[in-house]
């Protein structure tokens, strides 16, 4: 199935031309603060797939181009991502920024992006006022944990896996902390809605890429990722506890470039979807932290 967040919060299965509204199937009001229809829905997803197939039979269509796609997961507990999981981005950055990595995710691990970050398919990404700093592009598979779980092995790793989803992980490029540098608001777009595993067989063989207005810059696929699927939930699990509706942002492949203001990013990744966002620039955002230099590099 193919499971979209749209008009305000409201849950429908995607069809060829319409989307088909289905958000009665689990106690929720739509609009009600703070988001968390899709939590419930991913959660209780196994005990009310009958209830689903049976309301697909009689629930009203909403045409795929009038509605208003949101983000898929618009309240998850965390949001994960893997740096440096390919070695041929690992090798750019060492080249293109003058930034060194020591370690590659296998020995590095992980960080949390602010769930604030997440926006959807057809929202902007906001570029903020710092004139002095590159902002990038990061071409990434989602992934979307359907059940929690602590200490999750790799074997198993795969049944705690609700889906997967397409996302741009847009990052300031310096020396500040990572987490600063890719949380502000519009920096984690996701969408355009969630793909179930079951239609997502071959995990470690998956293609992505991205592309700015209209030229190819990443392309790869998932069985060049350092650290894979499995090992990344496994990882992830180790430390802390997983929750249904969380996100893990697997780490991006070589090409990542600078955006402007006027741009369109284009990310495609085969069986899960895509999406083109505008690039627009905002208001918000300088502050001096960012005319410091940092005593530490940190990539």
């Amino acid at each position: 199935m193919k499971i979209a967040n749209f008009n305000q919060g409201r849950i429908g299965i995607v069809e060829d031309t319409a989307i088909a509204d289905i958000s009665g199937v689990i106690g929720y009001d739509p609009i009600a603060w703070p988001p968390t229809g899709m939590l419930r829905f991913i959660t209780a997803f196994n005990h009310i797939k009958p209830r689903i197939l049976e309301k697909l039979q009689t629930a009203e269509r909403i045409p795929f181009a009038e509605a208003q796609l949101n983000c898929p997961v618009a309240w998850p507990n965390k949001v994960i991502a893997y740096p440096a999981n390919y070695h041929a981005h690992i090798d750019e950055m060492k080249t293109g920024t003058g930034l060194i990595s020591k370690f590659d995710a296998s020995g590095q691990g992980f960080f949390l992006k602010a769930n604030s970050s997440l926006s959807g398919p057809n929202d902007p990404i906001v570029l903020p006022v710092l004139p002095d700093r590159e902002i990038h592009h990061e071409c990434e598979l989602a992934i979307i944990i359907g059940k929690g779980g602590r200490s999750i092995s790799r074997e198993r790793a795969l049944e705690h896996v609700f889906g997967y989803s397409c996302l741009i992980d847009v990052v300031v490029r310096g020396k500040e902390e990572r987490v600063m540098r890719k949380s502000f608001d519009s920096f984690c777009p996701m969408g355009p809605y969630l793909t179930t595993a079951d239609e997502v067989p071959r995990y470690d063989d998956i293609d992505l890429e991205l592309s700015v207005n209209g030229d190819l810059r990443q392309k790869a696929n998932t069985r060049n990722l350092i650290v894979g699927v499995p090992e990344m939930i496994a990882m992830a699990s180790s430390v802390m506890t997983l929750y249904p509706g969380d996100i893990i942002a697997s780490g991006t492949p070589a090409g990542v470039g600078p955006l402007k203001a006027g741009d369109q990013v284009a990310i495609r990744i085969a069986g899960v979807g895509e999406m083109t966002l505008d690039v627009k620039q905002g208001k918000d955002g300088a502050h001096p932290v960012w005319k410091k230099v940092p005593t530490m590099s940190l990539a």
